[in-house]
């Protein structure tokens, strides 16, 4: 399977689960599958796809479970 491919489909994965998580255990699962993906794509640019996955799993996990969804800006204007 051609880097290319595999790129993309860990890409749409990742975009699939961007939008998951209101409560602190489901930010925290989709974060640490949001970060495997990512690590597991700088890993395999670096040569370490497995530690990658695992680095990005864990950090993205703990930045989901340390978040408040009342304190994150999604997009809408502070100024209001």
């Amino acid at each position: 399977m051609r880097l290319t491919t595999k790129l993309a489909g860990a890409s749409l994965l990742i975009l699939s689960l961007s939008a998951c998580g209101n409560s602190q255990g489901d930010r925290a699962i989709s974060g640490g599958a949001i970060g495997a993906g990512a690590g597991l794509l700088g890993g395999a640019l670096l040569g370490a796809p497995a530690t990658g996955a695992v680095l990005g799993g864990i950090g993205g996990a703990a930045t989901g479970a340390l978040t408040d969804p009342k304190t994150i800006n999604l997009g809408r204007p502070i100024w209001r």
